[in-house]
């Protein structure tokens, strides 16, 4: 009796796949609901998480950062260009900023894609922030994945100081920590890890 080495192939392919609880799921459609950068300094003083979440392309992107290490007081935090670290921090890039906008705070009219303003560290060097944005996106031609997440040295004076610098940067010193935004892994149950990463996906 003779077998197609293709009809074995795709036997063994399906029964492989049959084994393997992957489902898609509509979320997965449009693309990734979630991302993560991992943030470290260079002399691993500073670090900590920050996520991303956006339920549906559409939608505004829920921003949450955890960091420790840092001096008390404010410290701007933004999306940066690229997502080279060939140079630590500094080959990042500048802001992320598709529509060529000045730099501003978060709830301002004019701002890059990524101006998150600041977040404030308390006097044990620990802080966090909870955003929520609609300039920032997962999916799309505007998506903030593969991009870079800087933590600054100072204050982000939100775009309204008078140094030459507060419209590009916020003035708010060097970059202290930074990572490339990836996107996150949920697990729902010990058997059913959930992807929400679907790269090809754009928005509908």
């Amino acid at each position: 009796m003779k077998f197609s080495i293709a009809a074995i192939t795709t036997a063994f392919v399906a029964s492989a796949f049959s084994s393997v609880n992957c489902k898609p799921t509509p979320y997965m459609q449009h693309g990734p609901t979630s991302a993560i950068v991992y943030l470290t300094g260079p002399n691993a003083t500073v670090s900590g998480t920050v996520t991303f979440n956006q339920p549906d392309p559409h939608s505004a992107t829920q921003i949450f950062a955890n960091l420790t290490g840092l001096t008390e007081g404010k410290h701007g935090l933004h999306v940066h260009e690229l997502g080279d670290l060939s140079n630590g921090c500094a080959s990042l890039g500048p802001h992320y900023n598709p529509f060529n906008h000045t730099h501003g705070g978060p709830e301002g009219k004019q701002r890059h894609a990524g101006d998150f303003g600041n977040i404030i560290a308390n006097a044990d060097g620990t802080a966090t922030l909870s955003l929520t944005i609609d300039t920032v996106h997962l999916s799309g031609p505007f998506s903030i994945l593969g991009r870079g997440v800087v933590l600054h040295s100072g204050e982000d004076d939100l775009g309204l100081g008078n140094s030459p610098l507060s419209n590009t940067t916020g003035n708010s010193g060097d970059r202290s920590a930074c990572g490339v935004i990836g996107c996150k892994l949920h697990i729902t149950t010990s058997e059913n890890p959930v992807l929400t990463c679907n790269l090809d996906a754009s928005i509908a």
